[in-house]
């Protein structure tokens, strides 16, 4: 396995692990915004819907034109998400359709970092809009936000040094705030904002905490599945004794994103 083997192939298995706090996470960022109702959205790495259903319940969008290049993810979002406003496509950032200045807001969500080129990818984005229009994105805080993974990265760096390099935290320079508003301001997008996003991440158990670790969808998870038997379990002992229950055994922690926007000329 190498550092780039993240592996986002399945729906299911991501929802499990991820998809549960982007939900959440989406409706802040959606109300951040504070878009005007009857817009056009495109949406650039939908995954398995979490913000393209944010904006339909929240933002009362004309449409959304929803693209990810997973065809699993693409397909879970379309079984789950029945709305008329709604297309999806499979698509990357690399390849969006081809509608320029066809969107009032051209937003992306907990994918910045996991793209090849994110100047390009704003870039294309940009290309997309009306003048005055808003480009948008959040990823999460991977080096000082994410409580969940941090104790995951560091109890699995403390069993084996070459872990580190898988790391989101420190893999992924648009975690940080300043990086993120460079990248818009370089695009030469104007009134660039950022803003700390925080979700709660309750877990009901040791268990409900580890077990989406071992469905390989995502950096994390594909680093432990990686990992033998004995060394899965020896890394999820490490992680259970540092975790703190609360009376009812669960785990109360909290996860951090950075939200970032900017006006088109």
């Amino acid at each position: 396995m190498t550092p780039t083997d993240d592996n986002w192939a399945a729906g299911d298995a991501y929802e499990s692990y991820m998809g549960r706090w982007s939900r959440p996470l989406a409706g802040t960022f959606v109300g951040w915004l504070s878009p005007p109702p009857e817009v056009h959205w495109l949406e650039v790495g939908c995954g398995t819907g979490a913000l393209t259903r944010a904006i339909c319940e929240l933002a009362d969008p004309a449409s959304v034109l929803a693209c990810d290049p997973s065809e699993s993810f693409v397909s879970h979002a379309r079984r789950t998400i029945r709305d008329e406003r709604v297309s999806f496509v499979v698509a990357d950032a690399e390849g969006l359709p081809e509608t320029p200045r066809s969107f009032d807001y051209v937003v992306s969500g907990l994918v910045l970092n996991f793209v090849a080129d994110p100047p390009g990818a704003i870039k294309r984005m940009t290309g997309r809009l009306r003048p005055g229009g808003v480009v948008a994105a959040y990823v999460w805080d991977y080096a000082d936000g994410m409580e969940f993974l941090r104790c995951f990265w560091d109890e699995a760096v403390a069993l084996d040094s070459a872990a580190a390099a898988f790391d989101e935290g420190r893999r992924f320079p648009l975690c940080r705030t300043e990086a993120l508003h460079s990248l818009f301001v370089q695009a030469g997008l104007e009134d660039v904002a950022i803003q700390g996003l925080e979700v709660p991440t309750h877990f009901r158990s040791v268990e409900d905490f580890w077990t989406p670790f071992l469905r390989g969808t995502g950096p994390a998870p594909s680093y432990a599945i990686s990992l033998s038997p004995e060394r899965q379990s020896l890394l999820r002992d490490r992680i259970a004794e540092r975790l703190k229950p609360v009376v009812d055994g669960g785990i109360r922690l909290h996860a951090r994103a950075w939200a970032v926007r900017g006006v088109s000329e």
